[in-house]
Order: structure tokens, then sequence, then C-alpha cells
């Protein structure tokens, strides 16, 4: 080898790490486009079955179907958010977000009636927390500043909403149009096989997300019933946000539960805590469990098998890698990501031992 040849080699390896440099640079500065176009994927999925719905059964055209199919989108995205403003105003006033003093006001009322509470029954509260410095590490400024990051990114929020929203018209309206953008970084010859796994993959995802949808409105059922019967002030909507914080595994029905309890206990503050906000939290974690059994032992099997046609101790193990590598994150996309990697597997390693094993049921 002549040294041309080793300087041409270097210089080569030198260009392609600048390459790939710039390209990873490129991509993190235009992440949150990555992000609409991955979050309109997803919109056009869950929209898929109605539009084939309205132009099957109800023999609507293709555009016709598409503005239909839009407006039910933007219709409930603006009926939740006039859902969630009564409860945003309403646990501002009870925690006084705004007003620190109060806030911490608030929560020493509460330290207080815990620790009658738990004196009742001879439990030193109290001494485990001074050993623990636990009240000392609360910073209530915490919550000020995340109203104000939130009251800042609401116009971002906005700018989002219509990217969005444009983005996922056109993946409903051409169905194909990101698969045609993918075909461009195809390798000849393996287009058809690309096309079948595509296919395949819209359709497996597509009811995945609707399972999903299904999943939340069971939990949204059962924590509105419950909550409403235990008497929660504003049922629905605390029982809408656990039930969408359920779409995180494992770690999102632990900080619905969370948020449920600690927004029924703020929603009582001034109330006996024995008589009423202890009670009340109770059947709060009643109907949290109720939900979950139905959830963990019905509806997620009932999605799994039937959408993704996954094991459930596949799908766990599967998750739980995903989310020790990538965090919440890894735990949202762990399942669509997987199946559409076994599907493209099947497709172009169909021979392979392991794959069959895997895909055995696809």
């Amino acid at each position: 080898m002549t040294s041309n040849q080793i300087s041409n080699g270097i210089l080569k390896a030198i260009g392609i790490i600048l390459g790939i440099a710039l390209l990873l640079y490129f991509l993190f500065k235009i992440q949150s486009v990555i992000v609409y176009i991955a979050i309109a994927s997803v919109i056009s999925l869950i929209g898929r079955p109605i539009i084939l719905f309205l132009r099957r059964r109800l023999k609507f055209k293709n555009t016709i179907a598409v503005i239909v199919t839009m407006l039910l989108f933007i219709g409930l995205i603006f009926s939740l958010i006039r859902l969630f403003v009564p409860l945003i105003i309403e646990q501002g006033n009870n925690l006084a977000l705004l007003d620190m003093e109060k806030l911490q006001s608030n929560m020493e009322v509460l330290h207080r009636e815990l620790l009658a509470y738990f004196q009742i029954n001879n439990i030193d509260v109290q001494q485990s927390i001074k050993d623990s410095e636990l009240l000392s590490k609360i910073d209530y400024s915490l919550i000020p500043n995340f109203l104000n990051s939130l009251v800042s990114g609401l116009g971002n929020f906005s700018i989002g909403l219509f990217s969005v929203l444009f983005i996922s018209f056109f993946f409903l309206k051409d169905s194909k149009l990101l698969e045609n953008g993918m075909m461009t970084v195809v390798p000849e010859g393996n287009e058809s096989r690309w096309q079948k796994s595509s296919a395949k993959i819209k359709d497996l995802l597509s009811r995945y997300f609707v399972g999903l949808i299904f999943q939340i409105l069971i939990l949204f059922i059962i924590y509105s019933i419950g909550l409403t019967i235990i008497g929660v002030q504003n049922a629905i909507v605390i029982a809408f946000l656990c039930a969408l914080l359920n779409l995180i595994p494992y770690v999102g029905p632990l900080i619905g539960a969370v948020l449920m309890i600690l927004l029924t206990m703020t929603s009582s503050l001034g109330q006996s805590f024995t008589e009423v906000i202890l009670p009340k939290s109770l059947w709060v974690f009643v109907v949290i469990a109720i939900g979950q059994l139905f959830d963990n032992f019905i509806s997620q099997p009932v999605i799994f098998s039937k959408s993704v046609k996954s094991h459930p101790l596949e799908i766990f193990l599967i998750i739980l890698i995903a989310g020790i590598l990538f965090g919440v994150v890894g735990l949202i996309v762990a399942i669509p990501a997987y199946t559409a990697i076994k599907v493209i597997l099947k497709e172009f390693l169909s021979d392979n031992k392991i794959v069959k094993k895997l895909t055995k049921n696809l």
C-alpha cells in the first residue's frame, strides 16, 4: 500500500466522520420537525381506519373523508383543552401556585393533619421526617417555575399543533407519501419487499394505536365512575388525565396514581383529614387498583395479542430494555418500533432461525 493510498483512505475516513457528524447535528437542530412528523404519522395511523370506513361504507371521496377525520381530531383536541382549563384554574387556586406563602401554609396544614393522625396510632412520623430532612429539601419554587415555562411554551405549542395537523392532513390524504419518501433510500431490487413490509407495519401499528385508544377509554370510564361516586371534584378531567398517563408503560400508571391521590387531597384542603381527606384518598386508591387490575389482566393482553401479535413476556422484556436504554421515550416507542423491526426482519431475513421464531405469529 502506497503513501497516497493511505492518505486517501485517511481523508476518506475523516470525510465520512465529518459527514456523519454534520448529519447528526442537522437532525439535532430539526428535532422538533422530526417529532412533528412522528406525531403526524401516529395520527395518520389512528385516522386510517376512520378514513377506510368513510370511504368503503359511506362512499365518501378520499379528500372529504380526510377532511371529516381531521375535523374530528380538531374537535377532540379543543374539547380536551376545554376540559383541562377548569382543572388547571381550580388546582391553581387550591395549591396557590402563584402564592408561595399560601402554598407552604397549605402544605404545613396537611403535614400537621398527617402527624395528628399518625400520633393517634402511636407512629412517630415527625421524627422520621426530621431525620430524613425531607421538608427542607422541598423546593416550592419548582411549581411556579413550571407554570412560567408552561405559559412560555404555549406559543411553541400552537406552532407545533398547526404543524402536526398540517402534516397529518397530507399523510392521511396520501397514505403512501411517507412510504414513497422512504423508497428513495431503499436499495434497488428491494422495493417490492419494502412495500409489503410497509403495508404490514401500517396495518399492525394502526390496530395497535386504535387498541390503545380503547385501553384509555376503558380506564377513563372506570376512573370516571369511581371518582364520581366518591365525590371527587373535576372527576372526569382527572380520570382522563390519569388514563392518558397509562400510555407510558409501568411508569405512567404509578405517576397517574400519585397524581390522582394528590389532586383528591388538595381539592379537600381545609376539611377534616381523618373524616374526609384520608377516607376519600383510600377510596381513590381502590378505584386505581380496580382500573389497573382490569387493564393489566384484560385490556393489555388483548391489545398486544390482537394488534402487534407478540407474547406478553416478549413485550415486557422489550419495554424493560428500551426503558433502561432510552428512558421514558424508550418506554413509549418500544412496542411500535419492535413491531416494525419484526416485520422488516421477517421480510428480508425470513430464513433466519431466530427471526422465524420471533415472527411466527405475523
